[in-house]
């Protein structure tokens, strides 16, 4: 993996709009936390409430998909920065440019940690409760640079999880102890499993809910995956789920229970804070041409409704991020005119609280 280390100077408006939000934490914790608990099987259609459960959607950082520069999964890090898969493959640009993982501090100041090689993608990137970066390399075809690499302390990069030639890496997961990685395989319907300091993968849960549909123009499963308060969350691209696996005493995973369904092409989701079992998904339709571009919130009982849509500027959006008030959406530009970009906007919390009521 050939390693690149660049620093440039991105808009004024990546530096007005990645600043680190402090100040608001407990309060947003407070406000949350009335709103844990378990989610249901129930499935909605959708509600309308007053008010805005987000405003002041903005551009942060914009991006140039003709170099490859697709943005397709996003961390907020602690210190106001944010890091992005780029997945660098794609149509316009003829498959000259590698993928890349960057990091954009909350000065807007970019750098490109990773680069990967022409046809490769780096798909989903997660960090580790002591700081640690991880990143999912997809490389169809090669079993010798297929899954999922971690930073050491210097920034070279280091394969922890070695996966199968036909498998699909897309997003990670770490436990709360900080010790397990999971990684949602799209291809093969399989969630697997490997210590944060590499070794044997193990196949942690493979079930019909999570493959993909194979009729389907981009068949792609199990998708985006995050650990929260006891359970793996993930999302099937393909069937439009949102599911819930308890990871039991033993490490296993229990019974899958569906929170939500009828999201197509929903891609990668965060949660209001960590406390909180309310949901925020991208809809990532233009895509495939397989529906609406959005972002939904989820609320615990499977209800939902669309926050943010194309009248917002979104434009295959794949993953978003929650840092204070603060909501984070990826952009990959599918369609004309290319609008690949990094967008923001404040989430309203009397607005989000009504929608839980109901």
């Amino acid at each position: 993996m050939q390693q690149r280390h660049t620093a440039r100077r991105s808009a004024s408006s990546a530096q007005r709009f990645l600043k680190k939000n402090v100040g608001i934490a407990l309060a947003v914790t407070a406000t949350a936390a009335v709103l844990v608990s378990a989610p249901s099987a129930s499935a909605g259609t959708g509600h309308t409430y007053r008010g805005s459960v987000v405003s002041d959607i903005r551009t942060a950082a914009t991006f140039d998909f003709a170099a490859g520069e697709i943005p397709e999964n996003i961390t907020a890090n602690p210190d106001g920065s944010v890091t992005l898969s780029m997945l660098g493959s794609c149509a316009v640009c003829q498959r000259t440019h590698g993928p890349e993982l960057m990091r954009i501090s909350a000065s807007g100041q970019r750098t490109v940690l990773v680069t990967g090689q022409v046809g490769e993608a780096i798909s989903g990137n997660a960090r580790g409760s002591d700081g640690t970066v991880y990143y999912a390399l997809w490389a169809p075809g090669n079993a010798d640079r297929n899954g999922v690499y971690k930073l050491r302390a210097d920034g070279t990069p280091q394969r922890v999880a070695a996966l199968p030639a036909d498998s699909g890496p897309n997003g990670l997961a770490v436990d709360a102890a900080g010790r397990t990685l999971y990684i949602a395989d799209s291809l093969k319907g399989t969630i697997w499993s490997v210590p944060v300091s590499g070794g044997s993968v193990t196949p942690w849960l493979t079930d019909p809910a999570l493959a993909p549909v194979p009729t389907e123009a981009l068949p792609i499963g199990a998708n985006g995956l995050r650990f929260h308060n006891g359970a793996l969350w993930i999302s099937n691209f393909n069937k439009g789920t949102l599911l819930r696996i308890p990871v039991t005493t033993t490490g296993t995973g229990g019974p899958i229970r569906q929170v939500a369904g009828g999201l197509p092409n929903i891609d990668d989701l965060s949660f209001l804070t960590p406390r909180s079992d309310i949901v925020f998904a991208a809809q990532n339709g233009s895509s495939s041409n397989n529906g609406p571009d959005r972002v939904v919130v989820i609320y615990p009982n499977g209800t939902y409704k669309a926050v943010l849509t194309g009248a917002d500027g979104l434009a295959s959006p794949s993953a978003t991020a929650v840092r204070g008030d603060r909501l984070y959406i990826t952009d990959g530009g599918v369609p004309e005119p290319h609008e690949a970009k990094l967008q923001t906007a404040r989430i309203n919390f009397p607005a989000l609280l009504a929608g839980a009521a109901h």
